[in-house]
């Protein structure tokens, strides 16, 4: 930021640069790996918990280098490399990212091999090196390598006749420098065969080897008649983009079987290395692999770190956070009658705090039920042993009417997709994937059932995926009714999607791309016109990630008239809080804690009659221009005022796990000040889950909070939903 002087007088302006106004994507989402880092080290949490924070923190950087750096490298190939909202360019995007991670991925590696494995290692859970082992434990591991992995493995020359092999994405190998028997050196590839444990135990107890050290310690099995002169470790990532041209693809799935197929020889966007590899061997990798000495890191620890998760699974509860039990609202437990539920009123739920097994009762029921006469739903993400899944084929071998979206572009998840399509259209299932050039990630499931009174339509909303397994470790929100309006817009959606039907306009619905860019927008400079002195406009969003410029652009200008503004942002967040005479009035938290923060909710104070609504989609280009989505409205007056005063007020008054983001993009972890409780809104939530909790919680007293106790909420009582 620079200043310049005004004609006529003494004061200086701000005169803002992109820079200024804008946090660079990439470099926000390492700042929020960085804050999962931060809860690796956290000696509050039990070892196992903390072992799980750093698997995910590396987890979470193979994804980004498969994705976001992929995307960079092939955006430098271009005519002309597009810049970022902030202004850089794609080369100088890649330099700050490796300038950004190099420090944290050394704060990584010493809190993996100096903290955590050390601390587990003092209650018996250990990955030894080979050398740690006694000789009954080594002639013990020989023989299982022996029977078991050596006939798995295949010794890979490079030379001449023997070209440099097809390295998988994200597979660990071995690099083996070899004395031939002709005095010449040369080196050979061992590649570390995925279908045996990486973690291989030793004896009975929790002790381990790593898979590669068991073979490295009998290299010259494989390379007999050889003098081996070193054992290497690497990694490689490749760039896994899918470079689909809709348009000319007769068959989409088909397309994308073979574009997976393609993406095993993809672009090389990482190389990880042992300290140890000698420089003349990290060169001739690196020229083989096609990359360059900024895509090489090196890794003080095991590679592949995320492959740690296996210990985080070992039954020692004693070293993870107490098991909790998901409660089930009364009206949903699975004796009780589904449909008369929703009938009675509309119904919400937290999860993983309240259990998504009525998500799957709902559809389970409604495939058995003989009144039922359609299933209509959309899958973006679900489980491999998915109870939905199976009563969707249930419901269609009974005759039911059932019609599935199945988006077969959902990153990833691509194969398991594409194998539930062709496994639901083998019953028949109507399966469709979907718009031309736009991915469905809204979630959405419709039940058409008959009753005396005719035809009724039930519908489930969510802001997470029809996934039983993220349920448990994700907060989203869930929500059934059968408001006539409402279950109209589903219906009007589901015909947009599988045929022809083109709605112009929703009753209650706010679908992406057509309309959700323009309500929004039209919501936040509502907030503005209707801010006055005295009677600010107010707006609370909570999501995942805030990128797109131009709502951040209307965000600022709706904080220069006054509107107050918290927002609640998981991940990435581009927009600059606390700016002088831009953002003054923009607060930003970060909540990062045992589970993935995953719900959408969106509050606008609308002159003092509060509009609420949840939704599928963050405010990205990607959610607002290229996705179908769905923002839907919350209006029964307790559920408004549960989700306001029982999760937002919550979250916003989290002490323990938020943090509060700075104007440079930066983040300040809260603390309770003295004499003030602690306010941890995950665990408060997983409390008032407790059967023993039924009332409304009001979030006016911090102190109040922590005790569990439930004041009764100020004003006009809310009736709960019949």
């Amino acid at each position: 930021m620079i200043a310049r002087k005004s004609k006529g007088t003494s004061k200086t302006r701000p005169v803002l640069r992109l820079r200024d106004l804008y946090i660079n994507k990439e470099l926000s989402w390492l700042a929020f790996n960085q804050r999962v880092l931060e809860e690796a080290l956290d000696q509050r949490h039990p070892l196992l918990e903390r072992l799980k924070f750093l698997a995910i923190f590396a987890s979470n950087l193979d994804e980004f280098f498969m994705v976001r750096v992929a995307i960079l490298k092939d955006q430098i190939l271009s005519d002309l490399p597009p810049r970022s909202p902030d202004g850089r360019t794609p080369g100088e995007q890649l330099a700050a990212i490796r300038e950004a991670l190099l420090p944290t991925l050394g704060r990584f590696s010493t809190g993996l091999t100096r903290d955590v494995l050390p601390a587990l290692r003092e209650h018996g859970v250990t990955v030894l090196g080979y050398d740690e082992l006694t000789t009954t434990q080594a002639n013990r591991l020989d023989a299982y390598f022996r029977k078991d992995v050596f006939p798995v493995l295949t010794p890979l020359a490079i030379d001449p006749s023997h070209p440099f092999p097809y390295i998988a994405n994200l597979s660990v190998n071995l690099a083996v420098r070899v004395l031939t028997a002709d005095n010449e050196e040369n080196w050979a590839v061992v590649k570390i065969p995925p279908s045996l444990p990486r973690l291989v135990q030793v004896g009975r107890g929790h002790h381990y080897v790593l898979l590669e050290d068991l073979i490295a310690a009998n290299i010259g099995e494989l390379f007999k008649g050889v003098a081996v002169l070193g054992c290497y470790p690497f990694r490689v990532t490749l760039d896994a983009g899918i470079d689909i041209e809709e348009e000319d693809a007769e068959d989409l799935l088909l397309s994308i079987e073979q574009s997976l197929r393609e993406r095993r020889f993809a672009d090389t966007t990482r190389v990880e290395v042992q300290r140890s590899m000698p420089a003349e061997l990290r060169e001739r990798l690196l020229e083989e692999l096609e990359a360059g000495p900024d895509d090489l890191y090196e890794v003080d620890g095991p590679l592949a770190a995320k492959d740690l998760m296996a210990l985080v699974k070992l039954d020692l509860p004693e070293l993870k956070h107490p098991v909790f039990s998901p409660s089930v609202p009364p009206q949903l437990a699975p004796t009780a009658d589904v449909f008369a539920a929703i009938r009675q009123g509309d119904v919400l739920l937290h999860h993983p705090f309240e259990s998504f097994d009525p998500v799957n009762h709902f559809i389970s029921t409604a495939a058995d039920d003989p009144n039922v006469l359609a299933i209509k739903m959309t899958l973006y993400r679900t489980s491999g042993d998915s109870p939905i899944v199976d009563a969707l084929i249930r419901a269609a071998e009974k005759g039911k009417q059932v019609a599935v979206l199945i988006e077969l572009k959902a990153r990833f998840d691509e194969e398991l997709n594409i194998y539930w399509a062709r496994k639901l259209e083998s019953v028949g299932v109507h399966v469709s994937y979907g718009l031309l050039g736009l991915k469905t990630h809204a979630k959405i499931a419709m039940v058409v059932r008959r009753e005396p009174d005719g035809l009724r339509r039930y519908v489930h909303l969510g802001t997470g995926n029809y996934n039983a397994n993220t349920a448990k470790l994700y907060t989203d929100l869930g929500y059934f009714s059968c408001d006539p309006e409402l279950v109209e817009d589903a219906s009007e959606l589901f015909n947009h999607l599988t045929g022809y039907s083109n709605p112009k306009d929703y009753s209650k619905l706010i679908v992406a791309p057509a309309e959700m860019r323009e309500a929004v927008v039209s919501m936040i400079r509502r907030e503005a016109m209707l801010t006055k002195p005295g009677s600010p406009g107010r707006i609370v969003a909570k999501m995942n990630a805030l990128t797109d410029p131009a709502i951040i652009q209307e965000l600022y200008a709706a904080s220069r008239q006054g509107v107050q503004i918290d927002l609640i942002i998981r991940g990435m967040c581009c927009l600059r809080p606390g700016l002088p005479g831009i953002s003054d009035n923009i607060r930003v938290i970060s909540v990062v804690g045992r589970f993935l923060e995953h719900s959408r909710i969106f509050l606008f104070g609308n002159g003092g009659e509060s509009k609420m609504y949840l939704s599928s989609a963050d405010w990205r280009p990607r959610n607002l221009d290229r996705r179908v989505e769905v923002l839907f409205p919350i209006e029964h007056p307790y559920l408004k005022e549960r989700i306001e005063r029982e999760i937002l007020d919550t979250v916003l008054h989290d002490n323990t796990q938020a943090r509060v983001m700075q104007p440079d993009g930066s983040y300040v972890r809260r603390t309770p000040d003295e004499g003030r409780a602690i306010v941890d809104s995950q665990n408060i939530f997983l409390h008032l889950a407790q059967p023993r909790i039924t009332k409304l919680l009001t979030v006016g007293d911090p102190q109040a909070v922590v005790a569990m106790t439930v004041p009764k909420a100020k004003g006009k009582k809310v009736a709960k939903p019949r």
